[in-house]
């Protein structure tokens, strides 16, 4: 005779928050005042920027610039972002590339994926054309550029849309090197006459600690491209010149380091999924929830920030406040810091 399962008093803890959470939130009579939905926030800076022309730039990147009838633009300064508000009411970020100095317009460029960014960028290229009115939240500015005696920028394919006004900033104390498959997939070359240009189909696959090394002493480094260019910079930036200072901005999700698999339980629906050592929360649970709101996948935007009714949290983000850091985290990039979480989801 096959011996009775008795759940662990962790398990049982858990579905008791599970079932609490349940008759209270979703199936009770109060359910529909205490748990209301939660969309993407567009208070705060919100703004309708009209479109003024689409642009293509290069293979794949096209350039979109916005203006608002009336006052004059919130100023930026180089390497700050817009949160865009697709029509889809998907929510994505895009660098600020053109003049800070010029506050009747911003100028973003969007280069296409095919097969990531969650459509993001699909939808801008198919979707948005000039005379169409997006919501835009911000300028904000989570790649700040300092002052430094002198700088050497790193920029890789579309990572220069950051970089591009911090050059025409930093003027005869800068140097950039612009990195990219080919010249026809490099946007904004025509604007960068002083500008390092290596394709990869004419340099070979570049040496970035060969290209740090010129750096002179205690300059500010900054580099933005694709994962590998920013692994290598870090890796081996202060090891070559340690009185600099590296600035680093990745377009894509980093990879999880040091996970390993955990639980989660969705409360409304009861449902547990399981997180792989290599995955982030939010991508497991997009595989349930496919319209769970997100932005960066990086940590600092906030938007995936999610209640956390059990379990411990392993903390991996850069904006949270200390006061909620006990019952919220930000799946994007945080995780469990024991084998199971409850969410609010």
């Amino acid at each position: 005779m096959a011996k009775e399962f008795t759940p662990p008093p962790s398990l049982r803890m858990l579905g008791a928050v599970i079932d609490a959470y349940k008759q209270v939130f979703v199936s009770g009579p109060t359910a529909p005042l205490l748990s209301s939905s939660n969309p993407v926030r567009r208070d705060g800076f919100a703004l309708d920027l009209v479109v003024d022309r689409v642009t293509v730039e290069a293979e794949d990147v096209r350039s979109f610039t916005l203006h608002a009838a009336g006052a004059p633009l919130p100023t930026w300064r180089p390497g700050a972002h817009l949160d865009v508000f697709l029509p889809s009411g998907k929510h994505r970020q895009y660098s600020l590339c053109g003049d800070p100095n010029d506050r009747s317009r911003y100028r973003i460029a969007v280069r296409r994926i095919a097969d990531g960014g969650g459509g993001g960028s699909i939808e801008m290229h198919r979707d948005v054309r000039g005379g169409d009115v997006l919501r835009v939240r911000g300028p904000r500015n989570a790649f700040t550029f300092v002052e430094a005696p002198s700088y050497l920028f790193i920029a890789g394919g579309i990572g220069i849309t950051p970089i591009l006004p911090m050059v025409e900033a930093a003027g005869a104390r800068g140097h950039l090197v612009y990195l990219g498959r080919s010249r026809a997939s490099m946007p904004f070359l025509d604007e960068l006459p002083g500008a390092e240009i290596r394709p990869d189909d004419e340099f070979g696959v570049p040496d970035i600690a060969e290209l740090i090394e010129r750096a002179e002493p205690g300059a500010a480094v900054y580099v933005c491209g694709p994962p590998p260019v920013l692994a290598a910079a870090q890796r081996t930036m202060f090891t070559i010149n340690p009185t600099g200072s590296l600035h680093t901005e990745r377009f894509s999700a980093p990879p999880v380091t040091d996970g390993r698999e955990f639980e989660i339980t969705l409360a409304r629906t009861g449902r547990t999924i399981r997180v792989g050592a290599q995955e982030t929360a939010l991508a497991a649970i997009r595989r349930t929830v496919p319209d769970a709101v997100y932005s960066c996948q990086q940590g600092f935007c906030g938007t995936c920030k999610t209640r956390v009714l059990a379990g411990d949290i392993d903390h991996r983000d850069l904006s949270l406040l200390d006061t909620e850091r006990t019952d919220h985290m930000l799946t994007c990039v945080s995780r469990a810091a024991g084998d199971a979480l409850v969410l609010d989801l």
